[in-house]
């Protein structure tokens, strides 16, 4: 997940033109091997919406919408054999995924990383923090009920700036 240095994931109203906009130098900062090593990508509704108009279609996965008022009517058609709709909660979605013979899931959005680590779904997490600072927004995290403590297993600086910290959640 791309957050600022502040730890947000978008300005308010779902701004993300920091990170899209973000000079990269051309590097991918692992997004593909990381890609090559889950079924598919889960998301909200929120993300969904901030994305779906990205030309060409940013995943080559299938990807996952969690939305209570999302139908699969409402997917555009161009992208409608690669997004499905699913009004599930963390745990259905992973059952009926599981059955279809997902092992591991890329989860987007706030809200869906949230709602998946407070459900004790969440075994590794990549945080980038891309270096500004745009002092408010939509906050990576939220409230838990207890204490999540977490392993560090490395972190890599790219020449872009960004910084790349992969954790993994103790059970």
């Amino acid at each position: 997940m791309g957050t600022s240095l502040d730890g947000f994931i978008a300005r308010k109203k779902d701004d993300i033109a920091w990170l899209t906009e973000y000079p990269t130098l051309g590097e991918d900062h692992g997004f593909n091997a990381h890609m090559a090593r889950v079924d598919g990508v889960i998301m909200g509704r929120g993300t969904y919406e901030v994305i779906n108009d990205m030309q060409p279609w940013y995943y080559s996965k299938p990807v996952v919408v969690l939305s209570r008022s999302l139908t699969q009517a409402d997917i555009p058609s161009q992208i409608a054999d690669k997004v499905e709709v699913m009004n599930a909660t963390p745990e259905d979605a992973m059952q009926r995924l599981g059955e279809r013979g997902w092992k591991a899931a890329y989860v987007d959005g706030g809200t869906v990383i949230q709602s998946f680590l407070r459900a004790g779904l969440i075994d590794d997490m990549v945080i980038s923090r891309i270096p500004v600072l745009i002092g408010e927004g939509i906050p990576l995290f939220g409230p838990l009920e207890g204490d999540l403590l977490l392993d560090h297993v490395r972190t890599r600086a790219f020449p872009s700036g960004m910084v790349q910290s992969v954790y993994r959640v103790k059970r």
